[in-house]
C-alpha cells in the first residue's frame, strides 16, 4: 500500500489521529498537496458516501470519516494554499428559519467539503434575509443549500428561494434543497435546482451543478 492508500484507509476508517501524521508523512515525502486531497482524502468520502447511499454504512460511520478527513485537511491547507489551489466552488448551507436540526446538515456540509468546495455553514434558524445578505456580500457564492427535517419548517425553503429571487440573486446561485420530509415534487414546486436523498448523493450533485 501506498501513503495515499494509508490516508484513505484510515479515513474510512474514521481514525482522526492516524490521519492527521500520515498526512505529514505525505508532505515530508514531497508528494503534491493536491494530490494528497485528490487521490487519498476524496476517494476516501467517495467511497463512504456510497456505502451510506447503499445502506452499508450510516451516519455514525459518515461523521467519524468526514471529522477524520477535516484533520487531514487541517494539515493541507496552509500548504494548498502555497499551492495557488483554488475551491471546486463556493457553498453556503443552513437550516431553515424555525428548524433547529444539524446532524444532516453537517453530513451535507462535510461531504461537499470533501469533494473540494470552500463550504459557509450558517448554522440553524436561518432566515431567508440571512441567506440573501450572505449572496449579497459574498459575490462568488456558487450553491446555496437549505435543510429543513420538519414539515411545518418546510415553507420556509419557499419562502428563501423567494427572497433570493426578489433581491435579483437567482440567477446567481443554484439552489439546492434537502431533509427527511423534502421531496423531489416539493424542489420542483418551489424552483430549487436540485433535490437529493443524502449526503452523499447531494456531494455529488454540488460537482455537477458547478461543472453543469
Amino acid at each position: 500500500m501506498t501513503i495515499l492508500d494509508d490516508i484513505s484507509s484510515a479515513v474510512q476508517r474514521g481514525k482522526r489521529k492516524e490521519v492527521a501524521p500520515l498526512v505529514q508523512q505525505a508532505l515530508d515525502e514531497g508528494l503534491d498537496p493536491v494530490a494528497i486531497l485528490n487521490d487519498g482524502l476524496v476517494p476516501a468520502m467517495s467511497v463512504i458516501g456510497e456505502k451510506f447511499s447503499a445502506g452499508e454504512a450510516f451516519v455514525p460511520e459518515m461523521l467519524v470519516a468526514a471529522r477524520a478527513m477535516a484533520a487531514g485537511t487541517e494539515v493541507l491547507k496552509p500548504r494548498l494554499a502555497e499551492a495557488g489551489a483554488e475551491p471546486l466552488g463556493k457553498a453556503v448551507i443552513g437550516t431553515v428559519r424555525g428548524d433547529m436540526h444539524d446532524i444532516g446538515k453537517n453530513l451535507v456540509r462535510m461531504m461537499i467539503e470533501s469533494k473540494g468546495f470552500e463550504v459557509t455553514d450558517l448554522g440553524v434558524d436561518v432566515a431567508p434575509e440571512q441567506f440573501v445578505t450572505f449572496i449579497q456580500e459574498n459575490d462568488d457564492v456558487d450553491i446555496v443549500c437549505c435543510s429543513a427535517l420538519l414539515t411545518t419548517t418546510m415553507p420556509e425553503i419557499g419562502a428563501t428561494i423567494r427572497a433570493i429571487e426578489e433581491a435579483g440573486l437567482r440567477d446567481r446561485v443554484k439552489v439546492m434543497i434537502g431533509g427527511a420530509p423534502v421531496t423531489q415534487a416539493f424542489a420542483d414546486e418551489v424552483g430549487a435546482d436540485a433535490y437529493t436523498v443524502d449526503a452523499g448523493a447531494a456531494a455529488v450533485r454540488a460537482v455537477e451543478l458547478v461543472r453543469g
